[in-house]
């Protein structure tokens, strides 16, 4: 039975371990995203979503605490200059675990774990935006969009017939044109023909 037991120890000391968590938050606010295990995803969560909190108020106080636990100057400043801003408005459930399968090897169920905020493909701005659903207005938006292509199918054969359309027309203005031309030198010719005799 495990009761009380809140801390998974991964079969490491204390000092191993708080030495592997904090590598491993370093490593995930520099790359916003890592591959390890489960086991070791669930417990970095519980280790680096403090952290992230406490990274949202900027203040000395809470950059020595955070260097407290990370041990990285440039990570620490890395965290309060470019991950804070952007997790601001974020209530908790900064991370993300994705799993991925399981290891070759050990058979060890492997995960990605990433920062929600900084994945382009869940984050979409569009999905953002729109707040409210409903069953009418997606079928009316889905008329509209067939209405428009339907409409934009014909526009674009016609465009494509009307610069033909325009080369026949010009072609057609200057064969007449060069009929008449013809028949005017031949005037010319027998003006000037009949003026010399």
């Amino acid at each position: 039975m495990r009761h009380g037991n809140k801390v998974n120890n991964l079969g490491r000391t204390a000092s191993h371990r708080k030495a592997m968590l904090s590598n491993m938050a370093c490593s995930l606010i520099q790359h916003k995203r890592i591959n390890t295990t489960v086991a070791k995803a669930k417990a970095l969560r519980g280790y680096v979503e403090p952290l992230l909190t406490k990274s949202k108020t900027d203040s000395t106080h809470s950059r020595r605490t955070v260097f407290g636990y990370l041990q990285s100057k440039e990570i620490v400043s890395e965290l309060f200059r470019d991950v804070a801003p952007k997790i601001a408005d974020r209530p908790g459930g900064y991370t993300r675990i994705i799993r991925t399968g399981y290891r070759l090897g050990d058979n060890a169920e492997m995960c990605i774990i990433e920062l929600v905020d900084f994945n382009d493909i869940y984050t979409n701005e569009k999905a953002k935006k729109t707040t409210r659903r409903s069953r009418r207005a997606g079928s009316k938006g889905d008329e509209a969009t067939t209405v428009v292509e339907s409409d934009a199918k014909p526009t674009a054969e016609a465009v494509s017939e009307e610069p033909v359309a325009e080369v026949e027309t010009v072609e057609e203005a200057a064969a007449p044109a060069e009929e008449s031309a013809p028949e005017a030198t031949e005037e010319t010719t027998s003006e000037e023909s009949t003026e010399e005799k």
